[in-house]
């Protein structure tokens, strides 16, 4: 397409200072002050796309809202999306709403594979994703794409670092039958039927999990998910880390007024509230990624929320929902950990566990090793920065305990190792088709 432009061209553009290129187009974060800001940024904003035809991803966060822009039609950035950033830019600095394009990241997953063909649709079904290429990526843009790269030699050993995936409990059989029928295999029954263990063609592995139905003792004035659900009007939502919904809107505008709505709930309730925004569909989220236990006031949310969607006519769709976690085993779960929220700017939830702060990012936890045991790295992490943010993410990561192992390809990307051996590459996307194309960069 004509309007197609770089990264580094869409950020040095007028107009674009708010805004860092990313993995998938450009972001960035207005910070919110008071209940109700973001509702109305979400609104201007639902106006400004009605009017250029053009339409972003928008995630309304409890202080703030998350805009990226991007044109799936050049599979990257546009001419097109520098004007609406600059709309949305002046929208929000109308409404004395600060910028805070730092604190945007996006964590996708690498995974070393003999035979890439082979294990790509046992992860395409397990994560729920769609093949774009030689790459796996979430359709509805929440979750970790995976890219595939190729193994120099084989390493067979039991993986470091294995994904678990929440899901439904009342589409996890199906999930993993698909998986199974995808070319995977369970590695062991002990935990079945809260979770299964399973691993593709080559060895990696991915917990399916689903939290309902297997209840546990909460303090008093939570819900188990049993009581949440059986209090009524939340027919449409599940319990994963927290209780999710996905709606199929067929339209931005029909999801701007979910969630317009969904939020003024929130506000009024002084509940928490994460949605997520698409072309296609909105997810919501009530229970905060800092616990992710449910009381009645989040009830109460719920259940307005799903009388909202019912009321504009939209269609739930629970198989839609998952949500994805890191799981590393750990000989020192603290040096890990601090590693770990240093690299990736995540904050602490109890001892073994991380948590992305604007919940755009996988879960961590920190599975405790009682011995050592000699494993592999086959799936790594990849972080993508703003480039003004890269040194001092890599610096963050060095000073609680990492190395940087390979910086050859510096600035676009360096490899930090954990005090325990797992990578992490802190990537930076402006300038690189400037360098790939011979010309200087940016």
């Amino acid at each position: 397409m004509p309007d197609e432009i770089t990264a580094a061209g869409f950020e040095s553009a007028a107009g674009t200072g708010d805004w860092r290129a990313l993995a998938r187009g450009a972001s960035t974060l207005f910070r919110t002050q008071a209940p109700g800001q973001g509702a109305v940024l979400l609104e201007r904003v639902g106006v400004l796309a009605g009017a250029a035809n053009h339409h972003p991803d928008v995630d309304l966060r409890p202080g703030g809202v998350v805009v990226r822009v991007q044109s799936n039609d050049v599979d990257g950035l546009s001419e097109r999306d520098v004007a609406l950033a600059r709309e949305v830019s002046a929208a929000a600095a109308d409404l004395g709403l600060a910028a805070d394009p730092a604190a945007v990241q996006e964590v996708e997953l690498t995974v070393d594979a003999a035979d890439r063909e082979q294990i790509m649709p046992f992860w395409g079904v397990v994560l729920g994703h769609s093949r774009s290429g030689g790459d796996l990526l979430d359709p509805h843009r929440r979750w970790p794409g995976v890219w595939f790269q190729a193994m120099d030699e084989p390493r067979p050993l039991r993986g470091r670092l294995h994904l678990d995936v929440f899901v439904p409990d009342d589409v996890r059989q199906a999930r993993v039958d698909a998986a199974l029928a995808a070319g995977g295999r369970v590695t062991t029954e002990e935990f079945v039927p809260q979770w299964w263990t399973l691993a593709d063609a080559e060895g990696n592995e991915a917990d399916v999990i689903a939290w309902e139905g297997f209840e546990e003792d909460l303090p008093d004035g939570l819900l188990t998910p049993a009581e949440f659900r059986a209090a009524g009007g939340v027919e449409d939502w599940r319990v994963l880390q927290g209780a999710s919904a996905y709606y199929a809107t067929g339209g931005f505008d029909a999801g701007v007024e979910l969630v317009a709505r969904a939020a003024r709930a929130a506000d009024e309730a002084g509940v928490p509230l994460f949605a997520d925004l698409r072309y296609s569909g909105v997810t919501l989220r009530v229970g905060p990624p800092e616990d992710g236990w449910i009381g009645p006031a989040r009830l109460g949310v719920a259940q307005r929320a799903q009388a909202a969607a019912r009321d504009l006519g939209l269609r739930a769709e629970p198989a839609v929902l998952r949500d994805v976690q890191l799981t590393f085993d750990a000989l020192d779960v603290d040096a890990v950990r601090r590693f770990w929220a240093a690299a990736l700017g995540y904050l602490e939830r109890g001892s073994t566990d991380l948590y992305d702060p604007l919940l755009r990012g996988p879960s961590v936890f920190l599975q405790p090793m009682a011995e050592p045991r000699v494993q592999r790295n086959r799936v790594h992490v990849d972080v993508f920065v703003p480039a003004d943010v890269a040194d001092a993410r890599v610096a963050a990561a060095v000073a609680a305990g990492g190395t940087v192992v390979r910086d050859a390809e510096a600035p676009f990307w360096r490899t930090v190792a954990d005090p325990e051996g797992n990578e992490v590459d802190i990537a930076v996307i402006p300038g690189r088709a400037e360098r790939w194309a011979g010309e200087p960069d940016g």
